[in-house]
């Protein structure tokens, strides 16, 4: 587990664009990669897409494809989720998430950034 922070949220209108960060404080070593969540009011949270530090395969939410892209910059420890194309729909807190494996998050969350998505 370590420090995660997120950042570039904000207000934009439907068809605009935002651009997301979120910086591991801490090492990376070990750990298999990232993955973005996001969490509408009054909804449970849910992934949005996933990326290896190395290697691997990346993984968008059906709901998310074509729109949104996750990319990394493994000298900053850091991930970004560039979206595109938002829609109300889109209106949310996003997180980041560490995962030891594909399949095995770590417990912890960082504070979250919230992007609002106007009509």
């Amino acid at each position: 587990q370590v420090p995660l922070v997120e950042s570039g949220g904000g207000l934009v209108q439907a068809g605009g664009s935002l651009r997301l960060s979120c910086v591991v404080s801490g090492r990376t070593f070990g750990t298999y990669g990232m993955g973005w969540f996001r969490q509408p009011p009054g909804k449970e949270r849910a992934i949005v897409a996933g990326i290896p530090w190395s290697g691997g395969s990346i993984y968008y939410a059906d709901s998310v494809k074509g729109r949104f892209t996750i990319s990394r910059d493994n000298t900053k420890n850091t991930v970004y989720l560039q979206m595109n194309s938002l829609k109300p729909e889109g209106t949310a807190v996003y997180y980041c998430k560490q995962y030891y494996s594909a399949r095995s998050p770590t417990p912890s969350w960082g504070q979250g950034t919230q992007v609002t998505v106007s009509s």
